[in-house]
């Protein structure tokens, strides 16, 4: 069966204010502000905003850092070469918590003091000169500065870790993105300041020093010091800048086109590293071949961090990745671990020329960076690496992008920041899942080909530049022409789509060979132009649809209609009339006529329609008994993804009955599936994560055979001491059903704690969360806040897992408030950490009284302390639509599964 393309485009509905961007930058007649900063020494500080002037530009940095691993400081000295665009005598840059010991400007007629001038609460410095700087001219400005090792997980930071035989060794990393180079040395601290960087770096000599160039020589200094001297970098982003000093070992070989990749790790674990070396050979090749532009540096290296609070970081040359996503062991680590490390590494490798080689102008078009980055992962590891099937779970990207981005506090793709912490807001999966979904359905629009052609032409035409969305548009423009033989403008087409939030919903309607089309915007501000597919008949049409409402006339009539064909389209499609019966139908009957992808998106779609009162629930569930017959992983876990959420929303109420009676009619739905897997690691990479979380799901809910299964093989491992060989994937449900009584947990914790291989200490974590124990849930969200045996960095995912647990959401939650000053200093206000925390912990509440408690917490907060962080508002919002969907549901919810689910059991579950 073939599909017919529709694409809907409304040009004449665009908003009026589309056209409006960000400023590039500032000038100083800008400067109006009254009254003036004051500067720490009470004069007044001469500049009022928080994006810097541009009266002059960094040309290049001289940077020495001199780290103490013994003492946990750090001393430094930068020379700037900076050039004037407009007659000043003050230079105003970044500097945040750095003691400036010496400040001095480098002008042709000799050296002189400058005056410093600190503004904390933006994280400037004016440096004032008593001669004036001249426009046009080259001065050069020296700073002397010191400072302790950050004890959060950006800027300088410090990480630790143990030996084997039980040392406590420290070294030093850093991680600038987006604010915090400011943090290490004085800088502009911007994206659109680029500038080369000539960098050294001293240490003692049980250490070793990694920057983002090769290193060319090594001094030797008094007092047994040595100073590595570092290659001129290539102009770029001083968020890119990277410098480690460590005791790491490394393993490295030559890509194709010449250029060392290294892996570094601590010593015990360097064996750990050869898989993340060969997908990284394997990988810089497939893009220094795809966009036919050679990888600029003569080395890339990959160092896995101890403490490390995101997942990687691009650093030109120098890539920094937690250990769990770097690390792997064959034995060990499970089909999940091997994909998920190779996709992070395609991400952070692609950066190397989406972020890297070019860059956004400002943080407001991040998506520019992430959502290329992510949308190459898919590109690149699908075609080096077909084993790990890749585009099964490209969708679920696209689910959770909408998830977030159907609420009304969602935002722009781009949108206009300013300060740190919505600067640190961007990076969530509108900027980096909407992102790709975004450029998928493009690609899939103008032809693989003519993108590629397109994004090569914008790579090449803006190397070491920065850019805006409208650079990227014109790229695609002139090739679209010729991919559509018609004049295209892309940019008319995009902007739709990354300066407005929230996503199309398309209704049709089938009418013999009718089939009616209307547009209604899944938000009310917003208006899209939507590309989308059909499934109805042999032929395959493409053409523009530019009005709200159209009518498409098929060659035959038919029974059914599938649009937007395996979901290439970031939108959703209701079905009037008979469109959901007549689908929910061949589902039952013969559902293999649809694409996995095709029948996610139904999944998907039908239960979001629920929510916005389109179709009735009964509806959703109707279609959902065709799960029964199902086997690929993206419609079972998107089924379950549905599902599931509606009994966790029953946890939080007393309605034992239907929430039993609705965990049991899961369990009967997939019990078929479940009892076909087998308790090994074979298979295709799919088949293997889907017997991983279909196991766990039967473990969990007490289904018979997965717990005989799971406590069998549990008292086998612990009877080995833990040395017994378990089947990777199936090893998390083992863990889980050993966690659920004391000795157990006390058991999988120490192994937790001695083991080497990080793959295998996640699935404990995991499992440790899931526990029944509450004091034991306790435990280990302070021993994670402590982060002596548990990491600190995984402290997030283990406070937003007890939240889930039934046993533990109450304490979740009180954790929260009660460490949160601590937390937003450690992981920073705005991150990524902290918002998965607040949306996380709260999301499945759907009772007014937990409303009003977690409005009564973030509203005492201050603007400092994250009162305006827009989680805060998605946890209003999803709350609200909780208990919305609750009151209006809940009856028929009951009635149906009276008619459709086992009979309610007159005894609680005590489940994990």
């Amino acid at each position: 069966m073939c599909s017919l393309l529709v694409l809907v485009l409304l040009l004449e509905l665009l908003a009026p204010s589309l056209g409006a961007q960000l400023p590039e930058g500032h000038n100083e007649e800008d400067n109006v502000s009254s009254p003036p900063p004051i500067a720490t020494n009470g004069q007044p500080f001469p500049w009022d905003q928080m994006r810097l002037p541009e009266t002059v530009s960094p040309v290049h940095y001289y940077l020495l850092i001199h780290p103490n691993l013994t003492s946990l400081d750090f001393t430094g000295a930068v020379r700037i070469e900076v050039q004037v665009h407009k007659d000043t005598s003050t230079i105003i840059l970044h500097s945040k918590a750095l003691q400036i010991a010496k400040a001095e400007l480098l002008a042709p007629e000799g050296p002189g003091p400058l005056q410093v001038l600190e503004y904390p609460a933006f994280h400037q410095l004016a440096l004032v000169s008593n001669v004036l700087l001249v426009s046009g001219w080259v001065y050069e400005v020296r700073l002397e500065f010191s400072a302790n090792l950050s004890d959060s997980f950006h800027g300088f930071y410090k990480s630790s870790y143990r030996t084997t035989s039980g040392e406590l060794r420290f070294l030093a990393s850093t991680q600038f993105e987006a604010t915090s180079a400011r943090a290490a040395f004085p800088c502009f601290d911007e994206p659109a300041f680029k500038a080369n960087y000539t960098i050294q770096i001293r240490r003692e000599a049980r250490h070793i020093a990694l920057s983002n160039m090769p290193k060319v020589k090594t001094v030797e200094l008094p007092g047994g010091l040595l100073e590595d001297h570092f290659d001129t970098s290539v102009k770029m982003s001083t968020y890119l800048v990277a410098f480690i000093v460590s005791d790491f070992l490394s393993v490295s070989k030559t890509t194709s086109h010449g250029v060392k990749i290294s892996v570094y790790a601590v010593p015990d674990k360097i064996d750990q590293t050869e898989f993340a070396l060969n997908a990284a050979v394997k990988l810089l090749d497939f893009y220094d071949d795809y966009f036919d532009i050679p990888y600029p540096l003569p080395k890339q290296d990959l160092a896995a961090i101890p403490d490390f609070q995101s997942g990687a970081m691009e650093n030109w040359g120098l890539t920094t990745y937690r250990e769990s996503g770097l690390l792997f062991d064959s034995s060990k680590s499970s089909a999940s671990d091997k994909l998920g490390i190779t996709m992070v590494i395609a991400h952070e490798l692609a950066h190397q020329w989406f972020g890297n080689l070019v860059t956004m102008q400002w943080w407001n078009d991040l998506w520019l960076n992430e959502g290329f980055a992510k949308f190459m992962e898919f590109v690149s590891v699908n075609i080096t690496n077909p084993e790990l099937q890749v585009n099964d779970f490209f969708l679920g990207k696209c689910f959770e992008a909408m998830e977030v981005d159907s609420l009304s506090s969602s935002h722009p793709v781009s949108s206009q920041v300013e300060t740190p912490s919505q600067i640190q807001e961007m990076f969530d999966d509108v900027s980096y899942d909407k992102g790709a979904c975004i450029l998928h359905m493009l690609r899939d629009f103008l032809t693989p080909e003519a993108f590629k052609i397109g994004i090569v032409r914008y790579l090449r035409r803006y190397s070491y530049q920065n850019t805006v969305n409208t650079h990227l548009w014109d790229s695609l423009t002139n090739v679209s022409v010729h991919a559509w033989c018609v004049n295209l403008d892309v940019r008319a087409i995009m902007d739709t789509w990354t300066l407005q939030e929230g996503f199309p919903l398309v209704t049709v309607e089938l009418r013999g060979r009718q089939v009616r089309l209307r547009l209604h915007m899944r938000q009310s501000c917003s208006t899209k132009t939507n590309p989308g597919d059909i499934y109805s008949s042999n032929t395959v049409h493409r053409f523009l649809l530019q009005t709200k409402t159209d009518v498409l006339y098929l060659p035959e009539e038919v029974v059914w209609v599938k649009f937007n064909v395996d979901m290439s389209g970031y939108y959703m499609v209701h079905y009037e009339g008979d469109g959901w019966p007549s689908l929910t139908s061949l589902l039952l009957t013969n559902h293999t006529a649809l694409s996995s992808n095709d029948r996610a998106s139904l999944i998907n779609n039908v239960f979001q329609l629920v929510s916005v009162g389109k179709v009735g629930l009964d509806t959703a569930l109707d279609l959902s008994l065709y799960l029964s017959k199902e086997t690929e992983i993206m419609p079972v876990t998107q089924g379950l993804g549905e599902l599931v959420p509606l009994y966790k929303l029953m946890e939080k109420r007393d309605m034992v009955a239907l929430e039993n009676q609705m965990k049991d009619f899961i369990v009967d739905l997939f019990r078929d599936l479940i009892d076909r897997q087998t308790w090994t690691d074979e298979g295709s990479v799919s088949e293997r994560m889907l017997r991983s979380y279909l196991l766990l799901f039967g473990s969990v809910r007490n289904h018979p055979p997965c717990v005989a299964n799971a406590t069998q093989l549990f008292k086998k491992w612990r009877a080995s001491d833990g040395n017994m060989s378990l089947p990777s994937d199936i090893s998390l449900a083992v863990f889980a059903m050993g966690a659920r009584d004391p000795e157990g947990w006390d058991f999988l914790f120490e192994k937790y704690r001695h083991s080497l291989h990080t793959s295998v200490k996640s699935r404990i974590k995991s499992a440790l969360s899931i526990s029944p124990l509450q004091h034991k849930l306790q435990s280990l969200m302070e021993q994670s806040l402590g982060g002596e045996v548990m990491k600190t960095q995984d402290l997030p995912h283990v406070v937003i897992s007890v939240s889930r647990n039934p046993k533990g959401y109450k304490l979740a939650w009180d954790f929260l408030r009660h460490n949160w000053h601590t937390l937003i200093k450690k992981f920073d206000l705005g991150s990524h950490s902290v918002s998965g925390m607040v949306t996380g912990v709260t999301n499945q509440y759907s009772t007014r009284e937990m409303l009003d408690e977690v409005r009564g917490f973030f509203g005492s907060l201050s603007e400092e302390t994250g009162a305006g962080l827009r989680c805060i508002q998605q946890t209003y919002e999803s709350i609200e639509e909780n208990i919305r969907w609750m009151d209006q549901h809940l009856p028929r919810l009951q009635a149906w599964l009276d008619i459709h689910g086992p009979r309610p059991k007159p005894q609680p579950h005590e489940d994990l």
